[in-house]
């Protein structure tokens, strides 16, 4: 096709919308599907702003696209990041009233790059902003190019070379001659492999504006304070005759939960295992675990009614499930509406292969809450740091680790390796663990643990990096109120920053396997 044709900017049609959608993913080939919007995202910002929302054609043939909507943002806080901003994509904040047009997203197919048509869609949004009078236009800027200077200098310093003329950068270079100032870079404004995460706050003044022609009758987006509160059980084991009993013992703590508010409530691993006392005690160890395996179901369904009756979204523990030819043992997530979700255990001891014929499991996922982006790594997991930092990379804020020791060498490797992964990550911990014993039952003789929530080491955080901590060999739980706020504060202008200050240029982690990013509606 002749791409010397004429191009043609014009506002979006419903009907465009499926090759709109075919235009993005073949400009972010490295962004996974969960990252992208889709169809449904896309009927919502024509539907809040049809005005806002462009193409380029050429003969016909939609090559390019670029989306925007009006905001009122605050000067005092002047950074948000995508998803705040966009509604998740849907526009849902768009305000008519505001002050500043946000764009969003801008994309040209790959095949008709080099043709100006990136100027057009700018052109188009100028016009749009001049239309509306609006005072200027921003946007989160990607700079993919970063990627292979990192360590050799900082994003700052990148970005003022690019402007110098000394690199180029796909991206910023675009934005740069559509006439962005760069005003800022932020950390996690979306999750953007190619950026390390970063991106530059970016505006352009509307010179022909007019303040007294616009009367702003709604305030600024404000970010709510992003607080979370958490409860952790520390499970006492003891010896049960009948399922009644085990149901009373989980029921309290769901309770307890929920007369103390709280939004997530986590469990131990495998603390099933007290089932272990209404078998045999004379069963092998490996035939004990595989009749456990067989309360999949039963456990499954007496904690999606539990989550749904408290409206907490329950970690429910681990527990060993049927994997093909062996087991697994996997931590459920139980959502307020009744979604469950798993995480499987991915390194295995020693113990539990021999003994227990657990298989390693596979797969890493970010659960996108609404309330805060989790993730859940069990136990051993844990004293691996590769597994967190590339959680954190997708978006991971808060990480549950259900855990299950023997004893006190155990559990502090347990919980020296989770206090790593806080300080080095810039996230919250949260451990539950089981005490007590079952002297009859000689597949889980002796337990020893301490619940506790564990933060960042900065001024923004306690002075031991303990936001919480239980006694131990009792039953109880630990409950505390996490500001996440904080984490995004901190990891932008902590006394260290570990994630700015990484070394690409001479070590990098990247996943054999997709991270899965799961978002949840309650």
């Amino acid at each position: 096709m002749n791409k010397q044709r004429k191009v043609k900017v014009r506002r979006w049609k419903p009907e465009d919308i499926p090759k709109i959608v075919d235009i993005q993913r073949a400009a972010y080939p490295k962004f996974a599907d969960s990252d992208l919007c889709d169809e449904r995202n896309y009927r919502f910002q024509i539907e809040a702003f049809p005005d806002g929302q462009i193409l380029a054609e050429i003969g016909g043939n939609i090559v390019g696209y670029a989306t925007s909507l009006i905001v009122q943002l605050s000067d005092e806080s002047p950074w948000y990041s995508y998803e705040e901003i966009t509604g998740v994509g849907t526009f849902s904040t768009h305000t008519p009233s505001g002050d500043t047009l946000y764009g969003a997203d801008i994309a040209v197919h790959p095949d008709y790059r080099g043709h100006g048509i990136a100027g057009k869609l700018y052109q188009g949004r100028k016009r749009i902003m001049t239309r509306f009078n609006l005072k200027r236009m921003v946007a989160g800027g990607r700079i993919p190019g970063y990627k292979d200077h990192a360590g050799k200098m900082s994003p700052e310093e990148y970005i003022e070379k690019v402007k110098s003329g000394e690199l180029k950068d796909m991206a910023l270079n675009a934005h740069l001659k559509a006439g962005y100032e760069v005003k800022g870079v932020h950390l996690d404004y979306l999750i953007d492999e190619a950026s390390l995460n970063y991106a530059t706050l970016i505006e352009m003044p509307n010179p022909s504006f007019r303040p007294t022609r616009r009367k702003i009758a709604a305030s600024a987006i404000k970010r709510p304070g992003r607080r979370i509160r958490v409860c952790a059980a520390q499970y006492l084991m003891r010896r049960i005759s009948t399922l009644d009993e085990f149901e009373k013992q989980v029921d309290f703590f769901v309770s307890t939960a929920e007369e103390y508010h709280c939004h997530f409530l986590l469990f131990p691993e495998l603390f099933t295992a007290q089932l272990f006392s209404l078998m045999d005690p004379d069963l092998e160890t490996h035939e004990a675990v595989v009749k456990l395996s067989e309360y999949t179901e039963y456990y499954v369904k007496m904690f999606r009614e539990l989550a749904q009756r408290s409206g907490i979204f329950i970690i429910g523990g681990s527990h060993p499930v049927p994997a093909g030819e062996g087991l697994v043992n996997a931590a459920h997530l139980f959502t307020p509406g009744g979604d469950v979700y798993t995480q499987e255990k991915l390194h295995i001891t020693p113990g539990e292969r021999k003994s227990w014929g657990i298989k390693p499991g596979k797969g890493l996922k970010v659960f996108d809450t609404g309330l805060a982006r989790i993730a859940i790594q069990i136990c051993y997991d844990v004293e691996f740091p590769e597994p967190s930092r590339l959680l954190t990379l997708a978006g991971m804020e808060l990480m549950f680790v259900p855990f299950s020791t023997d004893e006190r060498k155990s559990y502090m490797r347990v919980r020296y390796s989770a206090q790593a992964r806080a300080v080095e990550n810039m996230i919250y911990v949260v451990l539950a663990g089981n005490v007590g014993n079952l002297p009859q039952v000689r597949s889980f003789l002796i337990n020893y643990g301490r619940a506790a929530v564990l933060t960042p080491s900065d001024f923004a955080f306690p002075m031991n990096a303990i936001q919480a901590e239980a006694e131990s060999d009792t039953e109880t739980v630990v409950i505390t109120d996490l500001n996440l706020d904080d984490l995004a504060m901190q990891r932008e202008l902590g006394s260290v920053t570990h994630l700015r200050d990484r070394r690409p240029d001479l070590y990098e982690i990247t996943p054999k396997l997709p991270i899965e990013i799961v978002r949840i509606s309650r």
